[in-house]
C-alpha cells in the first residue's frame, strides 16, 4: 500500500504572505475544492485593492462564457479612478485552444491591475506544454485552495462558534469535522445550526448530534461500529436509514468498501505496532479523528474477517453492476453475510 503524497500548498502560503504584506501581484488563478476559502480571499483582495470607495469604476467581474477578449482588454486597460489599483475577476473562462490575444493581454498587464481567473464550475486543467500555461506560470500565481488540515480547521471552527457567542472544545470540533466532513463551505451551515440550537455557552456533542447532518462516511462508521458490537439490529437500522434517505446503493457500497479497506489497514497497523498516524498518512487523512476511531475499531476485528468481508463487497459490487440485482436486496444480503462471518 503506497502512502498518499501531501498536496502542495506552497502557492497558497505565498499568496497569503503577499496579501499580508500588501505586495499583491498582477495575476492570479484561483481554483480548488475549498470554495469557502477561495471566496473569502477574493473578498480580502477586494478590501486591500479597492480603498477609494469607487468599486463601480475599479472592480470588474466577467463571466467566462459571455466574455470576449476585447472586453477583457478594455477592463484591463481601464485606468483606476481615485485608487492605485483596479481589480478584474474572470469566472470560469476556458483558456484552452490557443487564443493569441489572451497571450498578448497577459504579457503586457499594467502595473495597476490585479487580474484573477477563478475556476468554480469549470475545472482548471493547465496544459503545461502550451505557451499560455508557461506564460501564466511566469507572470502569475496559481493558487489551489485545498481542504484544510485538522489544526487549522479546529481553530477556525472555534472562532466561528465564538462569533455566535459559544465555545467548543478541540475534541468536539474534531467530532464535528468527522461527522459533517472537512469542507468549510458545508461546515459553516452546520456551525450555524448547532450554534442556534445550543442552549449553553459550551457546545456539546449532544448539541451536534441533535441537529448536524452527518455525511455518508460517518454513517458507515456507525454501521461498522454496530457490526463490531455484534449489534446487527442496529446495523440493519442504519442501513435502512441510508436507503430511506435515498442514498444510492452503489454509493453506499463504495463507501463501505473503502472503510473496510481502511479498517484492514488499521488491523495491519496494530499487528505491526504502528499507530493511528500511520493509518492517517496512508489514507491521506487531514484529520486524526477517523484514524484513531479506526484503530479502536480494529480491536474488534481480525485480518481474516476483513479479508473475507472485502471479498464479499467485491462480489456484491460485481453483482450490482453486471446482473441488475436490486440494490437494497444486495446490501441486505451483504450485511447478513457480514453478520454470519466471525469478527474475531
Amino acid at each position: 500500500m503506497a502512502f498518499q503524497k501531501k498536496e502542495d500548498d506552497s502557492a497558497y502560503r505565498q499568496f497569503r504572505r503577499e496579501l499580508e504584506t500588501g505586495n499583491i501581484g498582477n495575476l492570479y488563478i484561483f481554483y480548488g475544492e475549498e470554495t469557502y476559502l477561495r471566496d473569502h480571499y477574493l473578498g480580502e483582495l477586494k478590501k486591500v485593492l479597492l480603498t477609494g470607495g469607487l468599486d463601480d469604476f475599479n472592480y470588474h467581474i466577467l463571466q467566462g462564457k459571455d466574455m470576449t477578449l476585447q472586453r477583457l482588454r478594455e477592463m484591463v486597460d481601464a485606468m483606476p479612478m481615485m485608487s492605485e489599483r483596479t481589480f478584474v475577476v474572470v469566472v470560469d473562462y476556458d483558456m484552452n485552444g490557443g487564443k493569441e490575444p489572451l497571450l498578448e493581454i497577459i504579457s503586457d498587464l499594467p502595473d495597476y491591475v490585479c487580474l484573477v481567473f477563478v475556476y468554480d464550475v469549470l475545472e482548471y486543467k493547465p496544459d503545461n506544454r502550451s505557451k499560455l500555461s508557461k506564460l501564466l506560470k511566469e507572470k502569475g500565481l496559481a493558487v489551489n485552495f485545498l481542504r484544510q488540515d485538522q489544526k487549522d480547521l479546529t481553530g477556525w471552527i472555534a472562532r466561528r462558534f465564538r462569533a455566535l457567542g459559544h465555545e467548543i472544545g478541540t475534541e468536539d470540533a474534531s467530532y464535528l469535522i468527522f461527522l459533517c466532513g472537512d469542507l468549510m463551505t458545508n461546515l459553516v451551515t452546520e456551525i450555524e445550526k448547532v450554534g442556534a440550537y445550543a442552549k449553553e455557552k459550551r457546545v456539546t456533542r449532544r448539541d451536534i448530534d441533535s441537529v448536524a447532518t452527518p455525511q455518508l462516511d460517518a454513517v458507515i462508521f456507525w454501521l461498522t461500529d454496530a457490526v463490531a458490537e455484534r449489534n446487527f439490529d442496529k446495523a440493519f437500522s442504519v442501513l435502512g436509514d441510508l436507503l430511506h434517505m435515498q442514498e444510492a446503493p452503489i454509493k453506499i457500497l463504495s463507501v463501505l468498501g473503502k472503510q473496510l479497506r481502511q479498517l484492514y489497514a488499521a488491523c495491519l497497523a496494530r499487528e505491526a505496532g504502528k499507530g493511528s498516524q500511520w493509518v492517517a498518512d496512508l489514507w491521506g487523512m487531514r484529520s486524526a479523528y477517523p484514524a484513531e476511531k479506526l484503530m479502536r475499531s480494529a480491536r474488534s476485528f481480525s485480518k481474516e474477517w476483513c479479508r473475507r468481508t472485502l471479498l464479499l463487497c467485491e462480489k456484491t459490487d460485481f453483482a450490482l453492476k453486471s446482473s441488475g440485482l436490486d440494490g437494497k436486496e444486495a446490501l441486505t444480503n451483504l450485511l447478513l453475510d457480514m453478520a454470519a462471518s466471525s469478527a474475531v
